[in-house]
C-alpha cells in the first residue's frame, strides 16, 4: 500500500478580481482587513497586491473620524428612574388542612426572622 501525502495547491485569483478588492479598500470607512475577511483571503495578501501595484495600504490612524451632525455631544442626559420598591417577605405557613400567609416588609427583615423563631419556637 502506497500513500501519498495530499498536494497543496495555491489559489490563483484574477486581475480583475484583485482590483475590485483595493478599489473596495479604498472607500469610505473600509479597511483592508474587513474586505480581505468578506472575500475570503488574508489581509497580508491583500496589503501584497496593493504594494505590487504601488498602492500605499491606508492607515486606521489616517481614517477620518466621521461624527453624525445629529447626534448631541457631551453633557449631562436626565434619565427618569422609577422608584425601587422592594418586594415583601412572604411566607405560606401550613399545618394539616390550614394554610396562613404572611406578608413582611423587608424593610423590616430582621424582625420578621425574629418573630419566626419565636412562632416555631
Amino acid at each position: 500500500m502506497t500513500l501519498t501525502p495530499p498536494r497543496r495547491t495555491r489559489r490563483t485569483h484574477s486581475e480583475a478580481f484583485k482590483q475590485s478588492l483595493i478599489e473596495a479598500c479604498g472607500e469610505p470607512g473600509a479597511s483592508v482587513a474587513g474586505v480581505a475577511l468578506a472575500n475570503g483571503i488574508n489581509a497580508n495578501q491583500l496589503r501584497r497586491w496593493m504594494r505590487e501595484r504601488g498602492i500605499e495600504p491606508p492607515e486606521l490612524s489616517c481614517l477620518p473620524l466621521r461624527v453624525a451632525a445629529s447626534e448631541p455631544m457631551g453633557g449631562f442626559v436626565p434619565v427618569q428612574l422609577s422608584p425601587h420598591v422592594d418586594p415583601p417577605i412572604r411566607l405560606e405557613l401550613r399545618k394539616g388542612a390550614a394554610t396562613v400567609t404572611v406578608e413582611w416588609p423587608t424593610s423590616s427583615a430582621t424582625t420578621c426572622g425574629a418573630w419566626l423563631r419565636e412562632w416555631l419556637g
